[in-house]
């Protein structure tokens, strides 16, 4: 069973970036069965979509977030990441990452999720 793991600081500071990685275990990302995804859930927002990565490399992103999101992926070890730039308090939250099944249109697998705070 594939299993996917968040990692990162817990604690930003504002305007630094936030850096995120997702492992996976149990399976590849590079099959193009699946998008790798990010989500966030905060109080004050709930759970919002951050942005993909497609078993290609192909990135997609909330609109809102496109200008400050990068998210990269590592093959060689079985990776991807989340960089979210100028954050704010606003972009606390808990950060979760995901993954979509395309053929099914769900996401079948999530990682527990990890608090960051961004606070000076």
């Amino acid at each position: 069973q594939v299993q996917l793991q968040e990692s990162g600081p817990g604690l930003v500071k504002p305007s630094q970036t936030l850096s995120l990685t997702c492992t996976v275990s149990g399976g590849s990302i590079t099959p193009s069965a699946y998008t790798w995804n990010w989500i966030r859930q905060s109080p004050e927002r709930g759970l919002e979509w951050v942005g993909l990565i497609g078993y290609d490399g192909t990135t997609g992103y909330r609109a809102s977030l496109k200008s400050r999101a990068s998210i990269s992926r590592d093959t060689s070890k079985n990776q991807f990441s989340l960089e979210l730039t100028a954050t704010t308090p606003d972009d606390t939250a808990v950060y979760y990452c995901a993954r979509w099944k395309i053929s099914g249109q769900n996401y079948d697998s999530w990682g527990q999720g990890t608090q960051v705070t961004v606070s000076s």
